[in-house]
């Protein structure tokens, strides 16, 4: 019986001082992630000869044409808008309207978000878009680990037709990646409001 309170006695005295051992107390720290500092918001027009569209892009981003092969004509006036400094793109894809192809059109912009999205997405959400120059379409806001987490089309319903969707070259993750995708989103609506069709 003399051993337990014996061996009870060292027991606490022994972590008593260590406790008191200690000068300062442990810094907790939070998971964190590198910090990112972002230009200064300027834009410049895109405004090439032959393509039936103009909008506004970053200055620190750049137009480069999409050689992607789909069929004779699809690719025409598809572009790619480059940000090297976020390693992001926005893939941009142009179709002219005819009286069959606008539903078809539309439906594929949905499916584009929906479908392709469903099983990593957290949330959905489809925005109706108004412009200043009456470009009208659905602006698709997507959560979660989502391969893109901002994509959009507009139209004018008879003519015109555009497609846009920001990627990373990085894996999916929401956490590190909403600082940046908060950032450019404001670049792809600054885009989907200068747009101008000819």
């Amino acid at each position: 019986m003399k051993r337990n309170y014996l061996f009870l006695f060292l027991a606490c005295t022994v972590g008593t001082a260590f406790l008191l051992s200690c000068n300062s107390p442990y810094p907790y720290r939070k998971k964190g992630y590198f910090k990112v500092s972002f230009p200064e918001k300027k834009y410049q027009l895109f405004d090439q000869p032959g393509y039936p569209y103009t909008f506004e892009y970053p200055v620190y981003a750049h137009v480069i044409k999409d050689t992607s092969f789909f069929d004779a004509k699809a690719g025409d006036w598809w572009i790619n808008i480059d940000i090297p400094r976020f390693h992001g793109r926005i893939y941009v894809s142009y179709k002219g309207v005819t009286p069959r192809n606008f539903d078809s059109l539309v439906n594929d912009g949905f499916k584009m978000a929906y479908k392709q999205h469903t099983d990593v997405a957290t949330g959905i959400v489809d925005s109706p878009i108004v412009t200043p120059n009456g470009v009208e379409g659905v602006y698709f806001s997507l959560s979660g680990n989502t391969a893109t987490a901002n994509q959009f089309f507009v139209t004018d319903s008879t003519r015109h037709f555009l497609r846009g969707a920001l990627y990373f070259d990085a894996t999916p993750n929401e956490d590190s990646l909403s600082i940046v995708n908060d950032f450019l989103k404001q670049d792809l609506k600054h885009l989907i409001n200068t747009l101008r069709w000819r």
